[in-house]
């Protein structure tokens, strides 16, 4: 465990390491050498970074840390998924997923230990909220992912071209856009060429519409943009998902448009998950479709993946396909989601991870649980 004395690395990015060296009376490529043995190669013991000088690796050894939080468990999903308890120092837990793809490598991220919002249909909601993660708890999944897959791969070189992870996606616990500053940080070290060296177009953000910040995003990252939509009017959005009684769906549609503006070839992913006889009919369809009318974007449906006492159920095949058919044939670029790692409750929807609720909203959930059945 680091000292409250001992600065912790993986909270800064280039610039910001750049900056401690300096302040340690070092040139600025010290902190350049230091980040790329972090993020590249995965090291946490200075004394094994060969290229910097005794007498800097002590005083980084008894000033600094390479911190990241502890996995507490791991599951493999019949899929190859993986799922990781991550134990955070204060005793909260949060969860992270890595889904393997024959082109690709993603890896699904926390930004919060619960989650502020109470999405309806989301387990992450029911666990309820204790607080934002830190910039070191938000890359520091990627850092252990990274170690973690390596080593079973034998692939630990640090090559960027030749890359487990390929790409990040901020959907796990969490509203990332409440968290702008630490999650802004994180997303920069992956980006950097020294760090992950991943593309603005391989980092997704995740937000249930937080319009203020998704314009503040535009400015200083603009990274691939998913919004949780999952209704096509204000009426039923307003139940699954709160957040929508202060930020409308005209107004968030407007906010995507602004997002991507100036980029033709640029779309924002809606995502849409498929509750049976909620929002799955033709007229929800139908509606979609018009409020979707000007707006670059795409659609993702996501089959509803159950957890306990949720309330609601999976639409059927037949009805997200034919939902799916309505879409495409207005013109509307639209993909089912293959659910991974259900078995496991790795898929979407289903992080729950380990909090101290501050919201009590856990309690609350259980209560009406109790006295349903």
């Amino acid at each position: 465990m680091s000292t409250p004395l001992q600065q912790n690395l993986l909270n800064l990015n280039l610039a910001g390491i750049q900056a401690y060296f300096e302040g340690l009376g070092q040139k600025a490529f010290r902190g350049r050498q230091v980040f790329k043995w972090i993020h590249q190669h995965g090291f946490c013991d200075f004394g094994e970074m060969t290229d910097i000088s005794k007498v800097l690796r002590a005083q980084l050894i008894s000033q600094a840390c390479i911190k990241a939080p502890e996995i507490a468990s791991q599951e493999i999903s019949d899929d190859g998924t993986y799922k990781w308890l991550l134990r955070l120092e204060d005793g909260n837990s949060i969860e992270t997923v890595f889904i393997p793809e024959d082109d690709r490598g993603t890896l699904c991220i926390s930004s919060q230990a619960g989650c502020v919002l109470n999405c309806t249909f989301c387990a992450t909601a029911r666990q309820g909220f204790n607080r934002n993660l830190e910039v070191h708890e938000i890359i520091g999944q990627l850092y252990v992912a990274n170690q973690v897959l390596r080593k079973l791969t034998g692939n630990q070189d640090g090559n960027n071209n030749d890359r487990i992870i390929t790409n990040v996606v901020m959907m796990g616990m969490g509203e990332p856009l409440l968290n702008f500053d630490n999650v802004n940080q994180a997303m920069d070290i992956m980006q950097d060429d020294l760090g992950y060296g991943l593309s603005k177009r391989r980092v997704t953000l995740s937000t249930s519409g937080v319009i203020p910040m998704i314009d503040k995003l535009k400015e200083t990252n603009p990274v691939s943009l998913a919004v949780s939509l999952h209704a096509p009017n204000d009426k039923l959005r307003d139940q699954l998902v709160p957040l929508n009684k202060k930020y409308p769906i005209k107004d968030l549609m407007d906010a995507c448009k602004r997002y991507v503006a100036g980029e033709p070839r640029r779309r924002v992913t809606m995502e849409y998950v498929m509750l049976k006889g909620i929002n799955d009919n033709e007229k929800h369809a139908r509606q979609l479709i018009k409020i979707l009318s000007g707006v670059p974007a795409k659609v993702n449906l996501i089959p509803f993946n159950a957890f306990d006492d949720s309330g609601f159920e999976r639409s059927g095949m037949d009805a997200i396909n034919n939902f799916r058919e309505i879409l495409m044939q207005a013109g509307i670029i639209t993909v089912t989601r293959k659910t991974r790692g259900d078995d496991i409750n790795a898929a979407c929807g289903q992080l729950a991870g380990s909090i101290v609720d501050r919201t009590r909203r856990s309690k609350t959930y259980a209560t009406a649980a109790v006295n349903q059945s």
